[in-house]
């Protein structure tokens, strides 16, 4: 994994929160396609994103995937395998997330917009031809040079 660490110091955005929180973004794919929903009425809004969502307390990782997916897609996802992180602050918002990557295996079902307050839709992309503007923790993990399993 590549680091983006440069060993200066920086200035700290001014937080609301108290601590940084998890999230949980979830590559479902297709055909060599990801799925990708454009979010509005919440943080990031008008930009795409992995379905997930916040690691409840004494949640396991798989079990927020399985659930987020459910909750956003309809989709149902069997088990995930780890894929990766990244550290996401959001300065404009004053929130910090750290965020974990997971690839979802065995599912089944056809997405569909669950929640209509928080995603416009789901569409399929090529990792090459990503829209555009990403949800910050996908543009934070492609700048890293994640590549997607095939």
């Amino acid at each position: 994994m590549v680091s983006s660490y440069s060993g200066q110091r920086k200035l700290k955005p001014k937080m609301t929160q108290e601590a940084a929180k998890v999230g949980v973004g979830v590559f479902i794919v297709r055909d060599g396609r990801l799925l990708l929903g454009e979010r509005h009425g919440s943080h990031g809004a008008g930009t795409w994103a992995l379905p997930g969502g916040h690691l409840e307390l004494g949640e396991s990782i798989e079990s927020c995937a399985r659930r987020e997916v459910l909750e956003e897609t309809g989709i149902e996802v069997a088990g995930v395998t780890h894929l990766a992180f990244t550290n996401d602050i959001f300065a404009a918002e004053g929130k910090h997330y750290v965020t974990l990557f997971v690839l979802a295996e065995d599912w089944q079902g056809e997405p569909a917009v669950m929640e209509p307050t928080k995603c416009k839709g789901w569409e399929w992309f090529d990792w090459n031809r990503l829209p555009a503007p990403l949800f910050t923790p996908l543009e934070n993990l492609k700048a890293q040079g994640f590549v997607l399993p095939t």
